[in-house]
């Protein structure tokens, strides 16, 4: 016989390992380089940019950290607002395929 109190506490299990192992993906950094480590980018595991770093010898010294900041700033916003898309996207593709259960919410796995 099928159990559904028993498939949502998997649910719930499953929804709760999953909100920790998103939440510990903060933790995870990652650094790639270009142009021969002329350009350094620092990712976390949220995909959010860390820390960006410009050789001198690219820019006025006095124009450095201000356009590093910047960089990070404008690809942090332009992959919020793709995550925030992406999320509407999914929303509107899987409205009414699903029941609305109460505590189980798949937006959160794009």
């Amino acid at each position: 016989m099928f159990d559904l109190n028993n498939l949502m506490g998997k649910v719930k299990e499953m929804q709760d390992k999953m909100k920790e192992v998103q939440d510990n993906l903060a933790q995870i950094k990652v650094t790639a380089e270009s142009g021969a480590g002329m350009v350094k980018a620092t990712v976390n595991g949220k995909r959010q940019v860390i820390s960006i770093e410009v050789d001198a010898d690219l820019v006025k010294p006095e124009d450095q950290e201000m356009m590093q900041d910047l960089i990070v700033a404008a690809i942090n916003k332009a992959m919020e607002d793709a995550d925030v898309l992406a999320k509407e996207k999914m929303s509107e593709a899987t409205q009414g395929m699903m029941p609305n259960i109460p505590g189980f919410d798949l937006n959160n796995m794009v």
